[in-house]
């Protein structure tokens, strides 16, 4: 049975070559996103078995939609497909979900075999970016980066607000707190989350369940 894919990059003719190279395989591309919102709204439409998902995209990026789409559908299979080689955007995707996370730079062989190891139920990762996986697990506790847990009750507080759609003057004055001290809690807020932008962390906080927004009134 054919493997319904779903590629999601920035760059129509590397998606092309992506697809052009899956067709000789038993996979079949069913969808195309340029950034990682239309990837969520192809995973809700067409639930395919895979996506490939690159980082760096405009918009919400590879990573916030990954977790956006693990939150509402589990059983879609994400692989990154990305050129960068920095540990924390392994780190941070293994975390978000994805079940893989493949260089660019891999040969046909290599990337089909992970691929296949991916649909077995399998990390698809090298042995290098396997083993940095190990090690990055393997620190004490004391030596892992801020996360959520880390939040204030007031970063916590902004978060909400910002969830809602608040501008940092609407929440500076629902806070009786300056601009620039919102400013500050966001900065914060990023750096704990490992986000780089609004969006992201809107994304992260509420698939992951951090904030929980009550129906509006």
């Amino acid at each position: 049975m054919s493997v319904r894919v779903v590629l999601a990059d920035d760059h129509p003719l590397f998606r092309d070559g992506i697809a052009s190279l899956l067709s000789v395989r038993d996979y079949v591309v069913v969808g195309q996103a340029g950034n990682g919102a239309e990837a969520v709204q192809m995973a809700e439409e067409l639930h395919p078995d895979m996506i490939l998902m690159d980082i760096r995209m405009p918009g919400l990026n590879g990573m916030a939609a990954t977790r956006l789409i693990k939150a509402s559908q589990p059983d879609i299979r994400i692989v990154i497909l990305t050129v960068s080689e920095e540990d924390n955007d392994l780190f941070e995707a293994i975390k978000s979900g994805a079940a893989g996370y493949l260089p660019k730079s891999l040969d046909s062989d290599q990337f089909f075999s992970l691929l296949e190891a991916v649909m077995r139920g399998e990390a698809g990762l090298t042995p290098d970016l396997a083993g940095k996986i190990l090690r990055e697990f393997a620190r004490p506790e004391s030596a892992a980066a801020p996360g959520p847990d880390d939040l204030t009750p007031r970063e916590r507080e902004v978060l909400e607000l910002v969830a809602r759609g608040g501008t940092n003057a609407e929440i500076a004055e629902q806070l009786n707190v300056s601009e620039n001290t919102v400013k500050f809690h966001m900065k914060n807020i990023l750096a704990k989350l490992h986000v780089r932008n609004r969006a992201e962390v809107v994304a992260f906080a509420l698939s992951s369940g951090l904030i929980k927004l009550p129906p509006q009134e």
